[in-house]
């Protein structure tokens, strides 16, 4: 996933501040410097570590809310300057000047979102809900500032080069979509709004963390935890002493619905206990249950697409993205309900009747498929994911299975840091070189889960690509893999390996990033396109030339054999009904949360999923959506609100490029270097649907999709 939620803030941190609604006259403004206070404050300057790196030894809790007040004031006097500007508006004096500006504060925040996601603490925990108000009427003040929206209409794109035709058109997409053209009683309306969904998507997003926290299970007894390997028992012991229970084990909660230790536990009494636990965690009442605040967020969403002229929040937030409105969106997501749960439905009768055939005398429950699941696979494909598991040390699949792909593909080099200051010891730093041996970005990877981290897996950037600002890219990878006991080795699943390719296509989509501006950079795309780099990256994985250098068993130090590899391959569609059946059910609510026409329509947040599944025909009980409203955090405290679908029509251009790569001679540097020129490296400077078009030769088409997840032959 990329982090849209650091993503949108910082972006608005860039360049979408003013501060006035009126017109006014041209105006002598100082730009305010830092004080002797501010000296010591690492966010007042440039950092002067390589392609000015966070100087994470430097940074304190301390040095955020002084930045930020600092940042503020130095971004409106520089946004005043260029909206009360005398001279004729230009592309120069308007565009490039808001692009340049707000230095400190973007340096600031950007730290600040990606500490808030991977290692916050209760200090800025608590500056976040100050901060996230004052954040957004901030951006409001230039979204919705008469004087400067008028200077950008009144530019021409007459002599811009096509990146500067393509800015000043999102600049003015932009300011109309925030609410430029509403009159100004409905533009304070719409800054009230805003603050307050602000305030209300950082309550979810801690109320969330401390529901997950409090959600892991402690077990007792040992033997409740039958099932696991000696190392997940270890790890799930040493978890627990670290939460002051000592003797006891601990089972925490991973993002979604489903939780890994449901594959391998045979005490169905555990299972239960576990899947019950993450599918409650935030609606058991007090401070951490999410509905009340949901609901809040819901109707405000309406409130303001209303305002802006919409019918609905999903109307509105699909204007700017590649379906462009929810009807192109529903229509994909119909083309893969209907087979996904016919599918669902056979792969379910088949776990039924291998629990009859054992006598199990039970229906089959959520909690039972992923278990029941693993032994179907077994027996129709002789393939047992923990046969498999020691080919997969997660430091040897990054280095020689991420890597190496990236070598193969695009030329790319690795080099280890361990110079550079960190944010959290588990955090390992690699320095990566281009084809040609230049020096090219730095890459940070932080593998292990943790109280005080989001869950789930995402991409970020701590800088920026921008040959206007002078900068390279400098990225961070998170996961939440449960971290290994001392001195033992860090296994994951076949499913967790795609997942480091997964995050690394988006970090290659940044690391490639070639524009002149720092809006139109890397990963500063659609939603619905930021997935497909990043899916087509998942590919690799199970490249013949690729699994055969990183599969390596961590003791015996031998390549996977043949046959397991066959065994993969063969069993690469099994279980898709389920899976696509999770996440289309939860694209699908997150679609009708957000197309909702009147608040009557808002019921309470229990009663409209249940609504919600059922009017699009997922009743499949054994068939949860990958994430419950409650805990979905993606819409409710990300960017992808009216987006989760994104994935789907991302793996839709996915399936079909990839076709091509395979047709026209996998991984070759000619195909790596084609992928990089059409997709990697143009950002969001060209229309992206035509970039498509360059690559493939041809418009997106869902058979591949539908084919690579066994639906049609």
């Amino acid at each position: 996933m990329k982090n849209i939620s650091s993503v949108l803030l910082i972006s608005a941190l860039a360049f979408n501040y003013s501060c006035t609604t009126m017109k006014t006259t041209d105006i002598k403004q100082e730009i305010p410097v830092p004080d002797s206070s501010l000296s010591s404050n690492p966010f007042m300057k440039k950092s002067k570590l390589q392609y000015e790196a966070p100087e994470f030894d430097k940074i304190k809790n301390e040095h955020f809310k002084p930045a930020f007040e600092f940042g503020l004031k130095q971004h409106d006097a520089e946004i005043l300057k260029i909206a009360n500007n005398s001279e004729a508006a230009t592309f120069e004096n308007t565009i490039v000047a808001l692009e340049k500006s707000g230095e400190v504060l973007k340096r600031a925040v950007t730290i600040f979102s990606n500490l808030t996601s991977a290692n916050t603490n209760p200090t800025l925990q608590a500056l976040d809900e100050e901060f996230a108000p004052i954040f957004a009427a901030h951006s409001d003040k230039m979204y919705l500032n008469e004087n400067l929206y008028e200077r950008i209409k009144a530019i021409s794109d007459n002599g811009l080069d096509s990146e500067s035709k393509r800015l000043l058109k999102f600049y003015k997409q932009n300011f109309e979509i925030a609410g430029a053209n509403l009159s100004a009683a409905d533009k304070e309306k719409l800054k009230q709004y805003n603050q307050e969904m602000a305030s209300l998507s950082t309550q979810y997003s801690n109320k969330l963390l401390e529901a997950r926290k409090e959600g892991g299970i402690i077990i007792d007894n040992v033997k409740e935890l039958d099932g696991l390997s000696a190392d997940e028992i270890a790890a799930a012991a040493a978890d627990a002493k670290t939460a002051g229970k000592d003797g006891k084990y601990l089972l925490a909660l991973q993002n979604t619905t489903q939780q890994p230790v449901l594959q391998n536990l045979t005490n169905r009494a555990t299972r239960e206990k576990v899947f019950k636990a993450s599918w409650m965690r935030a609606e058991k009442g007090g401070n951490s249950d999410t509905r009340e605040t949901i609901e809040k967020l819901a109707k405000l969403r309406l409130k303001k697409a209303q305002i802006l002229g919409k019918k609905s929040f999903a109307e509105w937030k699909l204007q700017d993205q590649m379906a462009k409105n929810p009807d192109a969106a529903v229509k994909l997501m119909n083309q893969l309900a209907t087979p996904a749960v016919e599918t669902a439905k056979r792969e379910a009768k088949d776990i039924q009747d291998l629990i009859d055939q054992q006598k199990g005398g039970f229906k089959l429950e959520p909690w039972d498929w992923n278990f029941y699941a693993e032994q179907v696979r077994k027996a129709k494909f002789d393939l047992d994911e923990n046969q498999i598991k020691p080919y997969f040390e997660i430091t040897t699949v990054l280095e020689k299975g991420v890597f190496f792909a990236a070598e193969k593909f695009y030329g790319l080099t690795f080099k280890k840091r361990t110079d550079l200051p960190v944010y959290h010891p588990d955090v390992v730093t690699y320095e990566v070189f281009d084809h040609n041996g230049k020096s090219l970005a730095i890459y940070y990877l932080d593998f292990y889960t943790r109280d005080s981290k989001n869950g789930g897996a995402w991409m970020s950037n701590f800088v920026e690509q921008s040959y206007l600002l002078g900068t390279k890219p400098v990225i961070v990878n998170c996961y939440n893999y449960q971290k290994p006991a001392p001195g033992k080795p860090s296994l994951i699943s076949y499913d967790d390996v795609t997942t480091i390719f997964h995050e690394f296509g988006h970090s290659i989509h940044g690391m490639f990033a070639n524009q002149k501006y720092p809006s139109l950079s890397g990963t500063n795309v659609p939603r619905d396109f930021v997935e497909f780099p990043s899916q087509i990256n998942e590919h690799w994985a199970l490249d013949p030339v690729v699994l055969k250098n990183y599969a390596i068993h961590y003791e015996t130090k031998q390549p996977i054999p043949q046959t397991l590899v066959d065994k993969i391959k063969k069993a690469a569609t099994f279980n898709q009904g389920y899976m696509t059946t999770e996440l289309v059910s939860a694209a699908a609510l997150d679609m009708d949360w957000h197309s909702v026409t009147n608040e009557g329509q808002l019921l309470p947040v229990l009663d409209f999923e249940k609504q919600s599944l059922n009017n699009h025909g997922f009743t499949l009980s054994t068939v949860p959506p990958r994430y419950h409203t409650p805990y979905f955090a993606h819409i409710w405290g990300g960017g992808y609100s009216a987006g989760y679908y994104a994935y789907l029509w991302s793996e839709t251009l996915d399936s079909d490029a990839w076709e091509w790569i395979s047709n026209n001679g996998g991984l070759t540097r000619e195909n790596g270097d084609r992928f990089r020129k059409y997709i990697l490296s143009v950002g969001n400077s060209v229309d992206l649907n035509q970039a498509f078009r360059d690559f493939t030769g041809h418009d997106p088409d869902i058979k591949p999709l539908l084919r690579n997840r066994g639906f049609i032959k």
